[in-house]
């Protein structure tokens, strides 16, 4: 089994123009997504970025699973690896755990060939990057699918992201921006310097 912004700084921004109102914690109840598209992240336009502290920031890099299960850290991730040219891979993790959860059994079988067909079979549409054994391995799973029979994949892609992405995301414009931006803001504002006077009159008003 798998392990378990409109204030962002400018760069981030810039690929965010067409961020959704409100970011889900994680992942939506599977029910509710739609059958012709990739598990949504959803993005947040509202000033996420203010309601941030530095702490939770600087939390995201004890670890991967630290920050993507911080609903920010997982959409400030989600856009590292779109500028990377690798968001398939996040992606799948949230599909294989929204797939885990899934309480109608009656439905695994579709669920699973989407899944497998979206981002496990070779030139799918998202591959993504696994030995040939473990896809041969899903590819039996998913003709008697059970909730795990997407463990192995999702294991080898979160290891990718935890030795490749991840310690590339640490050391990012965005990643660094953002946690510069929550430090200064987290600075106590000196106080006001009351200028020195001579003169009674003003000491006593």
């Amino acid at each position: 089994m798998c392990k378990g912004l409109a204030a962002l700084p400018a760069t981030c921004l810039k690929s965010a123009k067409d961020m959704k109102h409100r970011l889900g914690f994680l992942l939506p109840k599977p029910e509710a997504w739609t059958d012709h598209s990739s598990v949504p992240i959803k993005k947040d336009k509202t000033g996420v970025a203010h309601r941030l502290s530095w702490d939770e920031v600087k939390e995201w890099s004890e670890s991967l699973q630290r920050l993507i299960t911080h609903k920010n850290g997982l959409v400030v991730f989600a856009e590292f690896l779109q500028s990377e040219f690798s968001e398939e891979n996040i992606k799948f993790w949230l599909e294989c755990e929204a797939y885990r959860r899934n309480k109608s059994t009656a439905k695994l079988a579709l669920k699973a060939k989407k899944i497998f067909d979206e981002y496990v079979a070779v030139d799918a549409p998202r591959e993504v990057n696994l030995e040939s054994q473990i896809r041969e391995k899903t590819k039996k799973n998913i003709l008697e699918p059970t909730s795990s029979c997407f463990d192995e994949a999702q294991s080898k892609i979160y290891t990718l992201m935890e030795k490749d992405s991840y310690p590339r995301f640490l050391k990012s414009k965005i990643y660094l921006d953002l946690l510069s931006q929550t430090q200064a803001r987290s600075q106590p504002k000196s106080r006001e310097q009351i200028p020195f006077s001579s003169d009674p009159q003003r000491l006593r008003a």
